[in-house]
């Protein structure tokens, strides 16, 4: 348990470190660059650089909510759209996958459903590491996107959407499940992991009678692995349930939201007829929608922690 603390004590410090290291090295930029006038546009742009980073060890000094230190569970499921909305949640996925390297985070699959032509129809993730709730909280949502089809023969201009929930991650959490309002039910696993995976009835499907949430883990080879990590994930999403004030938020936990379309995006990613990223709720945006579908979030991120 000690070892286990003082390894995620390490990963903040690295990460700090990290930022650190970076305004240090955009500081000596700027001095490199003080005198000369042609390149004041540049200092000016070496000095907000400069404030991002402050900003973010600011913030993250700031986050003491109650699960802000906590991992956090990453479910996102395509919405409307087909098959280009599911090539868009599994875009989104791999954004994150490559964000949490970035950051030093570990991410672990729980759960993918793959679509019938190409992208994943659903796929719930387990992201550990220091405050990664505190960070992706407010990636909760539904998040569009407009480009031209890969899947269209004529090359059509499609809006597809996907939905993000996060849940902080505290298996330490005791959350009264009793037995007789559970429906556990078994399958056969049709994720990665080996032939005996796929063989055996591993996969585990929890619905939860009381609330209505349903929670699948197929990633373990163990149908008790499987068994132990989805209980793990109810008795968060049970949790957040009961503290929950809105009907939608419970509807999000029950997994109900599931039709995210027009209107009720936080964030808009536009790669054709122009290149912009832009988020409806803070404003931030960005032309450099390659570096943002890399992992490269963390302007929206600070500006989401500060509202």
């Amino acid at each position: 348990m000690r070892a286990g603390n003082l390894q995620k004590e390490l990963k903040k410090i690295e990460r700090q470190l990290s930022w650190l290291k970076s305004a240090e090295k955009t500081l000596a930029n700027a001095k490199e660059m003080l005198g000369e006038a042609e390149l004041s546009g540049q200092i000016e742009k070496e000095l907000l650089a400069l404030k991002k980073y402050a900003e973010a060890i600011r913030l993250e000094l700031l986050m003491t909510g109650e699960d802000d230190k906590s991992s956090a569970i990453l479910a996102i499921q395509a919405g409307v759209g087909g098959t280009d909305a599911q090539d868009w949640a599994e875009m989104i996925l791999r954004m994150y996958q490559r964000l949490s390297e970035r950051y030093g985070w570990s991410v672990e699959i729980l759960e993918m459903s793959r679509g019938l032509e190409a992208g994943i129809k659903s796929a719930t993730l387990e992201v550990k590491g220091d405050h990664v709730y505190g960070w992706l909280k407010r990636e909760q949502g539904v998040h569009r996107l407009v480009r031209q089809s890969p899947f269209n023969a004529d090359a059509k201009r499609q809006t597809s959407f996907a939905m993000v929930e996060v849940l902080p991650f505290r298996p330490e959490i005791v959350v009264n499940l009793k037995e007789e309002d559970l429906k556990i039910e078994t399958s056969t696993s049709s994720g990665a992991g080996g032939q005996s995976v796929n063989t055996t009835y591993s996969a585990i499907r929890i619905i939860h009678i009381p609330t209505g949430i349903k929670v699948s883990c197929q990633n373990e080879r163990s149908q008790q692995q499987n068994k132990k990590v989805a209980l793990e994930i109810l008795a968060s999403r049970v949790l957040q349930y009961e503290k929950a004030q809105a009907d939608d938020e419970k509807k999000l936990l029950r997994g109900e939201l599931n039709q995210a379309m027009w209107g009720s995006q936080i964030r808009n990613y536009v790669l054709h007829p122009y290149k912009l990223v832009k988020d409806t709720r803070t404003g931030i945006e960005t032309t450099d929608t390659d570096s943002v579908l890399n992992g490269e979030l963390d302007e929206f991120l600070v500006a989401e922690a500060g509202i």
